[in-house]
């Protein structure tokens, strides 16, 4: 038997929110662009330094960037993989642009 009483989560009647895709793959998703199919993820911090291939400097610890395979690489999808790198997001979302 229903106590009556409702939720405080979400009002009554009121339109459940939008689910964020990309947050529910834990911020994984495929792009398509001339320089082929990828995966790109997104990774809020990290314990290491990397170097970003867009602009070769480092990518320090702590700071938001994305992780990216090939997915159509010509050795399968387990050398895509392998062949991950980190990048600014801002270097990944200009990776095409000539300078």
């Amino acid at each position: 038997m229903p106590s009556g009483r409702r939720s405080s989560r979400r009002p009554w009647a009121q339109a459940h929110p939008e689910l964020d895709a990309e947050r529910a793959r834990g911020g994984r998703r495929s792009e398509s662009a001339g320089d082929g199919e990828w995966t790109v993820q997104t990774v809020r911090s990290a314990d290491k330094v990397y170097t970003c291939p867009g602009c070769r400097q480092d990518v320090t610890p702590g700071t938001t960037h994305v992780v990216a395979w090939a997915t159509d690489d010509l050795l399968g999808a387990e050398a895509g993989l392998a062949g991950r790198r980190h990048w600014h997001s801002s270097c990944w979302a200009h990776r095409g642009r000539r300078r």
